[in-house]
């Protein structure tokens, strides 16, 4: 329901000057105002402002930001704010970011600028960060309130949260405490100071008290509405991470560019195949090329049939599909050595349906350079005169086209334009192989293959091979040579240790990217109370970022004592522990990810180049794109795109891709849509309310600064 708010007014010619729009007598049929689809971000050079845009930049909206740290930027006025195209006035900002409520000296020009842009047009004001204090709604911290670390408090939203902008939540706001020693949160916690028109939406309990404080809410004041948020954050932490959307679609209507979804996809490689195991007095695997001169004797872990009906039942119970990215050599290895038996297969393939299915190739072969394993770690093998030995074409091909046919004789359901290689095989492998293998990019033009996976950490930018483009994946940090979780925690802490501690001293020799164990993990424990924990966190993290990438483990964690569901149970359990049934999880098959990624960076593009112009009148928006390229946005529910519903329902909005054919694209929002902003021409201000003091400065943690504490990663 629109607001009305009741103010004192000026005349319109003393206001028009005052504003610098142009001079006219206002008239009922002056046209009514233009706001466009972008956001003004101001920063301070702080990590909440930092993070906001972060999430504009992950959705594709549209955003300007002047960082009031930088000298040369430019001046916030009203030429800057606002201006007339084809006679009609307009809003050059949908909404405003700033650090705090009043990051500008007292008596600033800026912000009264800013105040009377808001004022005349209806923009709502963010503050990301601010000290609690009347100025802003609420009561003086000091006044029975709280200022302090809020690690590990479990947050609420509110009953009017829940039917505002984050309806999309089912209640719970659980603040992270990934670190005993470290500071991972700061908050000012008050109630709404008497008079003020102010609605809570977040809210946390005051510590020795039955009351509870604001965390994120309204401030309705001098013809403005302010976003008042009273504590700090960065882009990754979790409890931004769940208000995120809610601060967007507030600071917007729900009317935006540019689209946000929570995605969850796991590939389970090798399935069919076997994979070796780590051997704990060796401190390699024998089978694999880590362990020299072929030392030590295989032992190797395979799915069986129970563990594949398991899976299936998984899936079902938790409504989710699994990728199942096999090796069809794998199974006809099995029959060769078990008379013609294998119950894995037989049963995988008895209930094909009810997974995806993605090519892995024949035998998982090696698809870059020979590899020289005479030594560890192996190197490329080189031809007389030093260049590189590598994989042929036919080679490569055969294995592709062989796991293919295996794969349709069996009636899997494929997509044969999907291929993940072994170890992603064929692409760049610092250091030992610097560049892709030259004959890959052929082979996947023999095969048809336009999506190939790629491994996240160390090849993360969608870019082409050949005719395919990369799909990137997430390695979960669950060992590919682990089917026990004793086995998994040893391998860990010979990764993640120094040499002083028994470990390898890999984490010391690659500082840069990898942190250390303070000391060994308890092997008997270490996966269900650390890595475990660790690495639901780390994927989580993924899920709540608008990332589409899939994740991937091995059919081995399936196996045995099947330590992957731990870590799966883990983030989709807690996901539904936070999120309203409106808001699930997206899990998409390879094809449709890489897809999503091509469109992304496309959009980006022509946002960055200024390609695209989009705004918004009345009930109807209007984008110009470049012809072929596709339009996310979001939208109210009930939006229509000319005679047809638009887009497809998500966390209380509705949001799709528009292809453009060059020419205008209009939407039109439902009846209901609230109209803001002056209606008329000649804009009627608010008596200009009297300038407020900066706000103080906030307190920010070192690990908020720095982007929160960080576990051990390979």
């Amino acid at each position: 329901m629109k607001r009305t708010i009741r103010t004192a007014v000026l005349t319109v010619g003393t206001l028009i000057a005052a504003f610098g729009l142009p001079a006219g007598a206002a008239h009922a049929d002056d046209p009514a105002p233009r706001t466009d689809l972008r956001v003004l971000v101001v920063s301070d050079g702080g990590p909440s402002t930092a993070a906001i845009a972060a999430e504009l930049d992950s959705a594709g909206t549209p955003y300007t930001t002047v960082d009031l740290t930088r000298g040369g930027r430019p001046t916030i006025d009203a030429a800057f704010l606002a201006d007339t195209v084809d006679g009609r006035p307009r809003a050059k900002y949908q909404a405003v970011v700033m650090p705090n409520d009043n990051p500008f000296p007292a008596g600033s020009a800026e912000m009264a600028a800013l105040s009377a842009y808001e004022r005349t047009y209806g923009i709502p004001q963010v503050d990301a960060y601010t000290y609690s204090r009347p100025q802003v709604g609420l009561q003086y911290f000091a006044s029975g309130g709280y200022a302090g670390s809020l690690d590990g408090v479990r947050a609420g939203v509110t009953a009017a949260g829940l039917g505002g902008p984050f309806a999309y939540l089912d209640g719970a706001v659980p603040f992270e405490d990934n670190s005993p020693t470290v500071g991972e949160s700061y908050a000012y916690l008050a109630q709404p100071a008497p008079g003020a028109d102010f609605t809570t939406y977040v809210d946390a309990p005051i510590p020795g008290t039955q009351r509870r404080g604001s965390l994120v809410g309204e401030y309705r004041h001098d013809g403005r509405r302010e976003l008042v948020v009273t504590f700090v954050y960065n882009q990754y932490q979790q409890q931004f991470r769940l208000l995120a959307r809610g601060i967007v679609e507030w600071m917007t209507g729900g009317v935006h560019l540019g689209a946000s979804r929570n995605y969850f996809a796991v590939h389970v490689d090798d399935v069919f195949a076997a994979d070796d195991r780590w051997d704990s007095v060796l401190n390699c695997t024998p089978g694999d090329v880590d362990c020299a001169n072929g030392a030590g004797t295989p032992s190797p872990i395979r799915m069986t049939g129970a563990d594949a009906t398991y899976a299936a039942q998984w899936q079902t119970a938790h409504r989710f599909t699994l990728d199942m990215v096999y090796n069809g050599a794998g199974s006809l290895d099995q029959r060769e050595d078990n008379n013609g038996a294998d119950e894995l297969a037989d049963t995988l393939i008895a209930q094909r349906d009810r997974f995806r299915w993605v090519n892995h190739t024949y035998t998982h072969a090696y698809l870059g350079c020979e590899q020289d394993v005479t030594a560890v770690p192996w190197k490329c093998a080189t031809l007389p005169g030093g260049a590189t030995k590598w994989v042929g074409r036919t080679a490569i091909s055969d294995e592709i086209a062989l796991n293919r046919v295996w794969g349709q004789s069996s009636g899997l359901p494929l997509q044969n334009d999907e291929l993940v290689t072994g170890e992603h095989s064929g692409m760049k492998l610092l250091p030992q192989q610097p560049q892709d293998n030259p004959n890959l990019a052929l082979a996947l033009a023999d095969n048809g293959v336009k999506w190939l996976a790629s491994d996240n950490s160390r090849d993360p930018d969608q870019r082409p091979v050949g005719p395919a483009a990369t799909v990137a994946r997430y390695p979960i940090n669950v060992f590919y040579n682990a089917g026990k979780a004793v086995e998994q925690a040893d391998e860990y802490n010979w990764i993640y240790t120094r040499r002083s501690q028994g470990g390898s001293g890999i984490c010391e020799d690659h500082a840069d990217t990898t942190t250390c164990l303070p000391a060994p993990l308890d092997t008997a424990t270490g996966y269900a109370q650390y890595i475990a924990p660790q690495e639901i966190r780390t994927a989580l993290g993924h899920v709540l970022s608008n990332d589409p990438k899939p994740h991937f483990i091995h059919q081995s964690n399936l196996a045995e004592e099947r330590i992957a569901y731990p870590v799966l149970d883990g983030v989709l359990d807690g996901y539904d522990a936070l999120f309203a049934d409106n808001t699930p999880v997206e899990n998409l098959r390879m094809k449709d990810i890489g897809a999503e990624l091509q469109r992304r960076a496309a959009w980006k593009d022509a946002v960055r180049n200024g390609q695209v112009t989009a705004y918004r009148i009345g009930d109807t928006v209007t984008v110009q794109a470049p012809n072929g390229l596709a339009v996310p946005a979001t939208l109210l529910a009930g939006s229509r795109q000319g005679t047809a519903a638009f887009g497809s329902p998500y966390a209380g909005r509705v949001s799709g891709w528009t292809a453009s054919a060059g020419t205008p694209i209009a939407f039109t929002l439902p009846a209901s849509a609230a109209v803001t902003g002056a209606r008329n021409g000649a804009a009627t201000f608010a008596r200009p309310a009297p300038q407020t003091a900066p706000a103080p400065r906030t307190e920010v943690p070192a690990a908020v600064r720095e982007g929160g504490s960080r576990a051990p990663r390979g």
